[in-house]
């Protein structure tokens, strides 16, 4: 699977928050995230092993009670059920990588019955 590049196609996730699911496959998925200043994800914990790359901004990351700032350029790996949150102390673009794939990311067409 292929999926061109385009600023089109991004759902709300949360106040401040949009993702869209770019391209996915069995065992992965991977997001794209526009994060507006000011907005929080608060502490939660999933099954799925979430990897992750800042393109441009600045958050606060929680993980595992351990605080750290990222900033362009900088990744992550988040084990699966390790509670973590964020921040997002500037304008924010990730992409991040969930393993196995989110089902509920997937687009509706694709989805399980």
């Amino acid at each position: 699977m292929v999926t061109k590049h385009s600023k089109e196609g991004y759902v709300l996730a949360a106040e401040g928050i949009l993702r869209k699911t770019t391209v996915y496959g069995e065992k992965t998925l991977l997001c794209s995230f526009l994060l507006s200043r000011g907005a929080e994800i608060p502490v939660h914990h999933h099954p799925y092993e979430q990897t992750g790359f800042m393109i441009s901004g600045r958050m606060i990351f929680r993980i595992d009670g351990k605080e750290t700032t990222v900033e362009p350029g900088d990744s992550w790996s988040i084990p699966s059920d390790a509670p973590h949150g964020a921040q997002v102390l500037e304008d924010s673009e990730v992409i991040e990588v969930f393993s196995p794939a989110r089902e509920d990311y997937l687009p509706e067409d694709r989805k399980k019955l």
